[in-house]
């Protein structure tokens, strides 16, 4: 796909890999609507950009979600890319999460995740196809050994529902010209660790995992995966840790 011109909704879009794509896609000429909880920080980036809307969200409350592309397709009359990029990590071992946290975090990570795909995909069937990136995370690729001493286990779970609901929604949705995919950040210079729902205290990744990667490094790997609709797509430091 081509960008130049296209209507690209980005979730998460107010800090991180969120803003470095909204950043991208603006300099590749694409029409922007940006959807995150801070109104101040996606009002100033969006005065940053030559053609953004900014719609304050928050993904957990579905009339949100709702409201988000209804105003985009409003607004633009069309969506033709969505990038599912807002989520939240967990760093606690399985056997302490608290189950309530444990439920927030996979209410951000998946169920607003589907419930933004569910809005957008009538817009895209009906002006003939689109496409849809969800951002997963290597620690739904690494061994969980890798991982002995950073408990990701419940965040981990999140992702793996998340690349599940894309492979199988990428089949569902072909016919209908609808691109699904996936890509896979590694260890990302962004405020990750200190927005964890849980396990801030601990939260540490060691050196030897793995290098960390810029949030723009990420949004490069984004813009690929939108323009060359693969299935799935990994940032450069963990195609290395996989050997890929």
């Amino acid at each position: 796909m081509e960008i130049a011109g296209k209507v690209v909704l980005i979730t998460g879009a107010s800090s991180g890999i969120g803003r470095a794509s909204a950043r991208l896609f603006a300099q590749r000429g694409a029409k922007l609507a940006l959807a995150a909880r801070s109104a101040e920080k996606l009002k100033q980036l969006a005065s940053e950009l030559p053609e953004a809307l900014a719609v304050p969200t928050d993904m957990r409350d579905e009339a949100a979600v709702r409201r988000m592309v209804a105003q985009t397709q409003e607004y633009y009359k069309r969506i033709d890319v969505l990038i599912n990029n807002a989520g939240q990590g967990l760093m606690v071992p399985i056997e302490k999460v608290n189950l309530e946290t444990y439920r927030s975090v996979f209410e951000l990570n998946v169920v607003s995740v589907i419930a933004a795909m569910q809005q957008a995909i009538p817009v895209m069937r009906a002006q003939g196809g689109g496409v849809i990136i969800n951002i997963s995370s290597g620690t739904s690729k690494l061994p969980p050994e890798k991982y002995r001493t950073n408990p990701v286990g419940p965040y981990a779970s999140t992702k793996y529902a998340l690349n599940a609901i894309t492979l199988i929604g990428r089949q569902e949705l072909a016919a209908d010209n609808i691109s699904l995919g996936l890509v896979y950040p590694g260890v990302t210079a962004t405020n990750f660790f200190n927005a964890l729902a849980e396990g801030r205290q601990s939260a540490s990744m060691p050196a030897s995992a793995m290098p960390v990667e810029s949030a723009e490094s990420v949004a490069e790997k984004i813009l690929e995966a939108v323009e060359t609709q693969v299935a799935e797509v990994y940032t450069e430091n963990l195609k290395k840790a996989l050997f890929l």
